[in-house]
C-alpha cells in the first residue's frame, strides 16, 4: 500500500510523513525528489531545458512508479511518500500505474494557508534545472528535501529502537492496521483514545537539537518568485479532483507530528480511504482494443475522461479472449456510458500500434456508432472509479484534449466516415 502526501510546497509533507513512518509498522519513506535528483544528473541539460520542472519529463513519472513498485516488492509493507502532484494528468499517470501493478493508494491532501506556505519556498531554483554537477570524487550538494537523520529508508533503519507496540482492537474492513504507538518518557501524555508519537532523534550540534527549525529563505530572484507561485497556488483552494478522492487535512494550528497523528487515526478508522481508480492489469503482449465513436446531431464526436491514466479516450477498451471487436464495443459502451447500442457498428480504422516500450502496442480499431439524440445523452451514466467526465466536442478541441497518437487516429476515422470507406493505419498513418 501507498500513503501518498499531497499539497502545496513547503505545506510539511516530508516532515509529517517522518512522523508517519514511526506510527504505521512496516513503512518506509519514499521520496520521489530523489528520483528527480538523479535525472538532473543523467539527463542532458538540452533536455532538462525544455522542461521547468522533473514532473514534466514522462521519465520521471514512469520511474516514479517503477521504483514505488520495486520497493514493495523488496521490503513490503507500506510506503509514505511526500510529493506534490498539481496537475491532475499526471496524478491520473502515476496513480493508474500503481493501480495496474495491483497497489493501492490513499491520498492524503494537506490544506494550508498561502501565507504560511510562502515563507518556506527554498531558494535553490526551479526543480527541473540542472545546476552545476559537482566532480565524481568529491562531496555533492543537497538536492531537494533530504529525509531527516534516522528516517526509514530502504536498506536502513528505523528511528525507533525499540520493539513495535503490541496491535489495539481490529481495524474495519479496508483499513490499515496501525497500533496505537507507545508513550516515550518526557513528553506529555495523548488524550485518552489518541495516538502518541514517539519523540524524533536528532543529531548533536544539529539546528533542530538546539530547538530550531531552519527554514529556507524565500527566492529573490523574480523568475524564482514565479515558480514559488506556481508549486503553491494550485494547491491550497484544494481542487475538486483532488479532494473527491483524498483525505484532506487543515493543517492550520497542527505541527507535523500531530498531522501524522491525524493521518494514522484515519488510516486505522478507514476515514482515509483507497483512491477508486480502476485497477486495469497491465498489458503482457500485443492487445486488441476497440472504441467507438458515438456522435450528436452536429457531428461532435464524444470522449471520455479516464480516472486511470492522461489524456481523453473514446468509449471502448481491451477484447477479450473470444469476443468479436464490435461486440467488444458495444459491450465497453453499455459499461462506461450506461447505453446500449441497437445495432453492430461499422468499422472505421484499423490502426497497428507498433511494441514500444514500455508498451507492447497492438491492434486498435475504430467503430462508428452512430448518432445520440439529446434524450439518450441525458442518460448517460458513468462508473466514477473509471471515467470521471464526457463531453461531445468538435474535430479542433479534440486536438488539444488527446494524446497525439490518438487524434491522429480519430481524424483519419473522421475522414473515413465522410468517404463511407475503412482506413488502414499504422502508428496512425494510412497506408
Amino acid at each position: 500500500m501507498i500513503v501518498w502526501i499531497n499539497g502545496a510546497f513547503g505545506a510539511g509533507k516530508t516532515a509529517t510523513a517522518q512522523e508517519l513512518i514511526d506510527l504505521i509498522p512496516n513503512s518506509t519513506l519514499y521520496d520521489p525528489e530523489l528520483i528527480g535528483a538523479g535525472l538532473r544528473r543523467m539527463l542532458p541539460p538540452k533536455r532538462l531545458a525544455e522542461v521547468s520542472d522533473c514532473q514534466d519529463l514522462p521519465i520521471w513519472r514512469r520511474l516514479v512508479v517503477d521504483t514505488a513498485a520495486a520497493m514493495l516488492a523488496e521490503l513490503g509493507g507500506v510506503l509514505v511518500v511526500p510529493m506534490t502532484l498539481p496537475r491532475q494528468e499526471y496524478r491520473d499517470e502515476i496513480f493508474g500505474g500503481l493501480a495496474a501493478r495491483r497497489i493501492p493508494v490513499c491520498q492524503v491532501l494537506l490544506r494550508s494557508e498561502e501565507s504560511i506556505l510562502r515563507g518556506s519556498v527554498p531558494s535553490a531554483g526551479r526543480p527541473g534545472d540542472a545546476g552545476p554537477v559537482p566532480p565524481a570524487d568529491g562531496p555533492r550538494p543537497p538536492e531537494g528535501p533530504c529525509p531527516a537523520e534516522g528516517a526509514h529508508l530502504a536498506g536502513g533503519a528505523h528511528p525507533t529502537d525499540g520493539p513495535r507496540p503490541a496491535g489495539g482492537a481490529h481495524p474495519p474492513a479496508g483499513a490499515l492496521a496501525v497500533p496505537a504507538p507507545r508513550t516515550v518518557p518526557g513528553e506529555e501524555p495523548a488524550a485518552s483514545g489518541a495516538l502518541t508519537v514517539p519523540a524524533s532523534r536528532t543529531v548533536p550540534g544539529s539546528p533542530a537539537a538546539a530547538g530550531a527549525r531552519p527554514l529556507a529563505e524565500p527566492s529573490a530572484d523574480p523568475a524564482g518568485e514565479e515558480w514559488a507561485d506556481d508549486r503553491i497556488r494550485p494547491l491550497p483552494a484544494a481542487p475538486e479532483w483532488i479532494a473527491d478522492d483524498a483525505f484532506v487535512i487543515d493543517t492550520a494550528g497542527l505541527d507535523p507530528r500531530r498531522t501524522a497523528r491525524r493521518i494514522a487515526d484515519a488510516l486505522r478508522t478507514g476515514e482515509a480511504a483507497v483512491c477508486a481508480i480502476v485497477q486495469t492489469p497491465e498489458p503482457t503482449a500485443e492487445t486488441l482494443a476497440a472504441g467507438v465513436l458515438l456522435f450528436d446531431e452536429e457531428d461532435r464526436v464524444l470522449l471520455v475522461d479516464p480516472t486511470y491514466k492522461p489524456g481523453w479516450e473514446f468509449p471502448g477498451g481491451v477484447v477479450e479472449r473470444g469476443e468479436a471487436p464490435a461486440r467488444a464495443g458495444i459491450r465497453e459502451v453499455a459499461e462506461e456510458l450506461g447505453i446500449e447500442l441497437d445495432r453492430v457498428p461499422r468499422l472505421l480504422v484499423a490502426d497497428w500500434e507498433p511494441p514500444l516500450p514500455p508498451g507492447y502496442g497492438g491492434l486498435r480499431l475504430l467503430f462508428d456508432g452512430g448518432r445520440l439524440t439529446g434524450d439518450t445523452a441525458a442518460r448517460i451514466l458513468l462508473p466514477g472509479a473509471e471515467l470521471r467526465d464526457w463531453r461531445f466536442v468538435a474535430e479542433q478541441e479534440a486536438q488539444r484534449l488527446l494524446p497525439p497518437l490518438r487524434y491522429e487516429r480519430l481524424r483519419w476515422a473522421l475522414r473515413a466516415r465522410e468517404r463511407g470507406t475503412v482506413l488502414y493505419l499504422e502508428s496512425g498513418v494510412p497506408y
